[in-house]
């Protein structure tokens, strides 16, 4: 072979980006990191003791977020109902939630809160706020119209056959009447399916 004269042949490109050198981790920063795992495990070394050992500890029951027992069975709807029929006959007045009178979304407004949930104040809050109802109306459903009135919405409790309670205006005391048809939107608390 005869040698190649300088100038001729394959150079190497210069390197564009040099490579940085990292950091060896030191022992120390090792140390640190083992001494945090530790001190944070300590208070669970029984339970993995157990794990290891072959048993299970007892942990935590672990729900699925936004469920609980009382909203899956319906108490809460059942409550906000039965506290809504037991304000039948209390005079309407705008802007208030009880004890003594009622407007439409003070109505709905007070019955979750006694059983429980909280919801908007308002009946355009509600429809707004709070998650559209699926298939079938269920007693404890909000049922949102459009109205003449202040807010433009007026608000109601489906109770169940078919009935609704609701404050629907001044000189209509709180009462039980047939759901009417013609709502903008029907919106379920408590997180109820």
């Amino acid at each position: 072979m005869r040698p190649v004269p300088p100038g001729w042949g394959y150079q190497p490109p210069p390197q564009l980006y040099p490579r940085r050198r990292r950091p060896a981790l030191g022992g120390v920063a090792v140390l640190v990191v083992v001494t945090v795992l530790a001190a944070l495990a300590a208070p669970h070394a029984r339970s993995f003791r157990g794990v290891v050992a072959g048993e299970l500890p007892d942990l935590p029951a672990i729900r699925l977020p936004g469920r609980s027992p009382a909203r899956s069975d319906g108490a809460q709807a059942a409550r906000a109902v039965a506290f809504a029929l037991a304000q039948r006959g209390k005079p309407y007045r705008w802007g208030t939630e009880g004890p003594d009178a009622f407007d439409c979304s003070g109505l709905t407004w007070a019955a979750w809160r006694a059983a429980g949930v909280t919801i908007p104040r308002t009946a355009a809050g509600q429809l707004a706020g709070l998650p559209r109802m699926r298939g079938q109306l269920q007693p404890g459903d909000l049922l949102i119209y459009a109205s003449r009135g202040p807010s433009r919405r007026h608000v109601a409790m489906a109770v169940g056959r078919g009935r609704m309670v609701e404050a629907l205006g001044r000189g209509i005391p709180v009462r039980s009447a047939s759901i009417r048809h013609g709502w903008l939107g029907a919106v379920r608390p408590g997180g109820r399916q």
